[in-house]
């Protein structure tokens, strides 16, 4: 079924009418507030459902972008691994070293953060253990120096006794001239 015309305009004017829609921009002015405010309602309403659709649309891009850069991270890591178990085998006496099961491969693969935070509590156990043997240090040095300061007799320095108002001041030197 052709539409007989030469204007295109009217060709997608009358597409869009067999739809039920009025073609955008072809809207006919009204002057009732009320139709217009009708309008201006449901293409909000429009709007803020495009809106939460192309939000839900880029949270879904994003997510398989992670999944798909999760994924390639695994697949090297597990290249490393079989590359790795596989120069262990090669440097073992005799080249009949046995390699890891998957079993085991995954449990190690599992335990990775448990031994991480064991290696990071033992670190920080240390590096506690010389601080508290740090501040014993100067505080036992702090007591020493007390100490030494308490066993010291002080002795307080005395002024030279003030001379009487009333006495002659000392002649002064004579230089020979």
């Amino acid at each position: 079924m052709t539409i007989p015309t030469h204007d295109p305009m009217e060709f997608v004017r009358q597409m869009w009418s067999k739809l039920g829609f009025a073609m955008p921009g072809m809207v006919t002015p009204t002057f009732n507030q009320s139709d217009l405010e009708k309008n201006i309602a449901d293409l909000k309403a429009v709007e803020g459902w495009l809106r939460v659709n192309l939000s839900m649309l880029q949270m879904t891009i994003q997510g398989l972008e992670m999944q798909k850069t999760t994924l390639s991270s695994v697949e090297a890591v597990g290249k490393i691994m079989r590359h790795s178990e596989k120069q262990g085998a090669a440097e073992t006496p005799g080249g009949t070293a046995q390699a890891a099961s998957i079993g085991e491969t995954l449990q190690r693969a599992t335990l990775w953060p448990f031994n991480m935070m064991q290696q990071v509590q033992e670190g920080l156990q240390k590096h506690l253990e010389g601080e508290v043997k740090a501040a014993a240090d100067r505080a036992n040095a702090a007591v020493d120096r007390a100490r030494a300061a308490s066993a010291t007799p002080k002795t307080t320095p005395t002024k030279p006794a003030a001379k009487p108002r009333g006495a002659p001041a000392k002649p002064a030197k004579k230089t020979g001239s």
